[in-house]
């Protein structure tokens, strides 16, 4: 699952991993989406994060399809 927060609270983009591997066109267009959207917010300054239950949240550059949750949290601007 992508999350990126905003304003409204978070969006959210999910894909089914085996689906993937099996070739299935809509989670491959899913995970295409969500590489495009992480590419995006990274350029506009979004911190990613990759999350996964029990463990410690883990900053990533790269975006990583097999991650159980990537939240990415777009640049504070103060004021």
């Amino acid at each position: 699952m992508l999350r990126v927060m905003s304003r409204r609270g978070d969006d959210r983009l999910t894909w089914d991993e085996q689906k993937i591997q099996t070739g299935d066109p809509e989670a491959v267009a899913a995970v295409k989406e969500a590489e495009r959207i992480f590419e995006q917010e990274k350029a506009k300054g979004a911190t990613a994060f990759r999350v996964i239950d029990g463990n410690p949240v883990q900053r990533i550059d790269k975006f990583d399809a097999t991650a159980e949750q990537i939240v990415l949290v777009p640049r504070v601007v103060g004021g």
